[in-house]
C-alpha cells in the first residue's frame, strides 16, 4: 500500500481545520477516546454538532483564536492508500510553517471560500506550491453550502484560478466542490449539487497517481550508515545504508561515488537482510561494493554517467525561518541529505514577494518568513542536483551552529 503526502493550504477561515476533520471523521479514523474529548471541547453544542477544526488545532492558542499556527500532522488510511496530512497555517506571517510542510508533499489541497473567490492569500499559497513543485494541486471551493451551491460560482472561481495556475505552470489541476462542514463531496457525493459529476475529495486522493512522480533515471543513495560487523563469519562485510531517493540499482552494475568520484560495481544488493536483485525508490536498502574504496555517511552512490553536480559554491531560493535576521557573512550548518557540512551565507541576491513575485534586489539582510536568492560557500565540496531537476537531491536546511536550530530551508537553483 503506497504513502501520499498531502498539505491543506488557504486563507483565514478557509475551513482547511475543518476540512481535515471531517475526513478523518467521515472516513472513521478518529479514536473512540479522542472524538469523546472533542465532543467534550466542542464549541458548537447548542447545534449539538462536532467542531470537527479541534482534530488538528491542537494548541491551547489556536484553539482560543480559532485560528491554525503550527503545522499539524494527522494519520489515516483506507484499504487502498495511507495518507499523512500536513494542516498548514494561513498567515502570512507562517510562511515558514507552510514551507516546511510543503517541503515533501506529493500534493496540496487549496481551499477557496466560494464566497470570496481566489483572494490575494490563495495566489501565495499557489505561488509557493509551484517554487516547491508541488506535482498535484487540488482547488477545493469549499462552503458551497453559503452559496447555495451554486454552479455558476463554482464555475467563475475555476476560470479565475486557471489563469493562476497557467502563469505560475501548475499543471495537474483539480477543481472539486465541497462543504467541509456539512461533508459535502468530501467522503460522499453531495446530493445537493447533481451538476458535479467529478470524484469525491477522499475518492481523487485515493486514485491520484503518484508513481510517476518518482524520477527512475537519475540513481541517488545518499550514505547513512557505514555497517562493519566485523564478527567471525562476517569479518569483510561492508555495507552501505541509506533510502533510495530517485532511481534504481541493480547488482553488477556500475556506481561513482560523490563527491569523491571512486567508482566501483555494486556486488550485492540487500533489503532487510534478504539480497534482491534490483532496488528502486524510495525503498531503504544496503549496498556492497566490488572494491574496498572510501565510503563514509554523507557520500552519494549514483549510478555512474549520471551524477549530480558538485561544488562548494550554491544558489539557493531560501525561506528564512528564524527570529533573527539573516546577514551576508553568517556563518551555519548546512545540512543536504546525510551531509552535514559548515557553509557561509556570502551573498542576498534579492528578496521575493510571495504574493507578486516581484524581487527587491540588493536587501540588506532577511527577515523571519522572508524569501530571498542566497549564495552559499561551503567549507568542503558537496553533490547536489538542481531542485527543478530532482526534487529529491534538490533541497537543504540551514542549521544554527550553536542552538542547533533549523533556521533556513534552501531550493537548490
Amino acid at each position: 500500500m503506497d504513502l501520499l503526502r498531502f498539505i491543506t493550504a488557504g486563507s483565514v477561515d478557509d475551513g482547511k481545520s475543518t476540512l481535515i476533520g471531517r475526513l478523518l471523521y467521515d472516513s472513521k479514523s478518529i479514536m473512540a477516546d479522542q472524538l469523546e474529548a472533542i465532543e467534550k471541547q466542542t464549541r458548537n453544542r447548542k447545534e449539538g454538532e462536532l467542531d470537527l477544526a479541534l482534530f488538528t488545532d491542537g494548541l491551547r492558542a489556536e484553539r482560543e483564536q480559532g485560528i491554525t499556527i503550527d503545522v499539524a500532522y494527522k494519520y489515516f488510511s483506507t484499504p487502498k492508500r495511507k495518507f499523512i496530512i500536513a494542516d498548514a497555517p494561513g498567515h502570512i506571517q507562517y510562511t515558514r510553517n507552510m514551507v516546511t510542510g510543503a517541503s515533501n508533499a506529493n500534493l496540496v489541497i487549496i481551499l477557496v471560500d466560494a464566497r470570496n473567490g481566489v483572494v490575494e492569500q490563495t495566489r501565495r499559497h499557489s505561488i509557493i506550491a509551484s517554487l516547491l513543485q508541488i506535482p498535484h494541486v487540488v482547488v477545493a471551493i469549499n462552503k458551497m453550502d453559503l452559496v447555495g451551491f451554486s454552479q455558476d460560482v463554482f464555475n467563475n472561481i475555476v476560470i479565475d484560478y486557471a489563469e493562476v495556475a497557467a502563469s505560475l505552470g501548475l499543471s495537474d489541476v483539480t477543481y472539486i466542490p465541497i462543504s467541509a462542514l456539512q461533508g459535502d463531496n468530501i467522503v460522499d457525493p453531495s446530493k445537493f449539487m447533481p451538476w458535479y459529476d467529478g470524484l469525491c475529495l477522499l475518492e481523487h486522493l485515493e486514485q491520484v497517481e503518484i508513481d510517476a512522480d518518482i524520477d527512475l533515471a537519475n540513481a541517488r543513495l545518499p550514505v547513512q550508515y557505514v555497517i562493519r560487523p566485523q564478527t567471525s563469519e562476517l569479518h569483510d562485510y561492508r555495507g552501505y545504508a541509506g533510502r533510495i531517493t530517485a532511481g534504481t540499482y541493480t547488482k553488477g552494475e556500475e556506481v561513482t561515488i560523490v563527491p569523491s568520484g571512486l567508482k566501483s560495481m555494486v556486488k550485492a544488493v540487500e533489503i532487510g537482510g534478504e539480497e534482491v536483485d534490483v532496488a528502486f525508490a524510495p525503498q531503504s536498502i544496503v549496498l556492497q561494493l566490488e572494491d574496498d574504496i572510501d565510503v563514509s555517511r554523507g557520500d552519494v552512490i549514483v549510478k555512474s554517467g549520471k551524477e549530480p553536480e558538485t561544488g562548494n559554491e550554491l544558489q539557493v531560493l531560501l525561506c528564512w525561518m528564524d527570529s533573527k535576521p539573516l546577514i551576508p557573512g553568517n556563518k551555519y550548518m548546512l545540512q543536504l541529505q546525510s551531509k552535514t557540512v559548515r557553509s557561509v551565507v556570502t551573498k542576498i541576491e534579492y528578496k521575493l514577494d510571495v504574493n507578486t513575485l516581484q524581487k527587491s534586489f540588493d536587501p540588506q539582510n532577511a527577515q523571519l518568513n522572508d524569501i530571498v536568492k542566497a549564495t552559499i560557500r561551503t567549507a568542503s565540496p558537496v553533490a547536489y542536483d538542481a531542485y527543478q531537476k530532482l526534487r529529491s537531491g534538490g533541497g537543504a536546511i540551514l542549521i544554527d551552529e550553536t542552538s542547533l536550530v533549523t533556521v533556513g530551508a534552501c531550493i537548490i537553483q
